[in-house]
C-alpha cells in the first residue's frame, strides 16, 4: 500500500489505454492473452470502482489513449511495440480505439491521445497536472509492463508521487504483469489495490 496518506486535493487519477483493442474479447490483441488477463484481474469492475470513488471526491480524472493515425507511418518502426500498432488496430476513430464500455470519459474529464508508450510523451498531461496543482498521480490501465510502467516512470521523473493500482491494471498474462510489479516498478512507484485506495476494505 502507499506509504503515506494521500492529499486528495493534490491527487489525480490517470487512466491508460483502457480501449477495446487492448483488452476486449473482440479486440485486435485478444489473442495475445490480454482479454483473458483483464478478466482475471477484474480490470473493468476495479476501474469502475476507482472512477466512482474519484468522481465522488471531485478528483481530476484524465483519460490517456494510444492511437494509430491513418495516412502514414506516424508511429514509426523503431521499436517492436510500435510495429504492433496499426494499420487497423487502435486506428483513430475506430471501435478498437474507443474506450471500453462503462469506462468512457464524462464531460470535464480530458481525453489525451498519443502514439508513444508513456502518457506524458506527446501529450499535455504534465501541463494539465501542474495547472491543477497535482503532486500525486494514481495510475490504472493497460498494459502493466508497457504503457502503465512507462507512464509511472515518467511521472516519477517529472517529480510526481506515482502510485499504481495493482488490481486495476492488466497485461497479456500474469507473468508480464508480475514482472512489472515484482521487479521493474519496485523502486519507482507505490503499490495499492482498489479496495485499499477507495477504503472499501476498511
Amino acid at each position: 500500500m502507499q506509504t503515506a496518506p494521500l492529499d486528495l486535493t493534490k491527487t489525480a487519477l490517470v487512466l491508460v489505454d483502457l480501449q477495446n483493442d487492448n483488452v476486449h474479447s473482440d479486440g485486435a490483441f485478444a489473442s495475445s492473452g490480454s482479454a483473458v488477463h483483464a478478466v482475471e484481474q477484474e480490470l473493468v469492475p476495479h476501474v469502475k470502482q476507482l472512477l466512482a470513488w474519484a468522481r465522488s471526491q471531485s478528483m481530476p480524472i484524465i483519460h490517456n489513449r494510444i492511437v494509430f493515425y491513418p495516412g502514414g507511418d506516424f508511429g514509426g518502426s523503431n521499436a517492436p511495440i510500435f510495429r504492433m500498432i496499426g494499420p487497423e488496430s487502435l486506428k483513430l476513430g475506430s471501435w478498437g480505439a474507443d474506450a471500453l464500455e462503462g469506462l468512457e470519459a464524462l464531460e470535464g474529464e480530458p481525453v489525451l491521445l498519443r502514439n508513444r508508450m508513456s502518457g506524458f510523451n506527446g501529450t499535455g498531461l504534465d501541463l494539465l497536472l501542474r495547472n491543477l496543482g497535482v503532486t500525486t498521480v494514481v495510475v490504472a490501465g493497460v498494459w502493466t509492463n508497457m504503457a502503465v510502467e512507462h507512464t509511472l516512470r515518467d511521472a516519477a521523473d517529472h517529480g510526481y508521487r506515482p502510485i499504481i493500482v495493482t488490481d486495476a491494471t492488466s497485461s497479456i498474462n500474469a507473468d508480464w504483469h508480475g514482472a512489472a510489479l515484482t521487479y521493474a516498478l519496485t523502486n519507482i512507484a507505490e503499490f495499492t489495490t482498489t479496495d485499499e485506495l477507495t477504503g472499501a476494505d476498511a
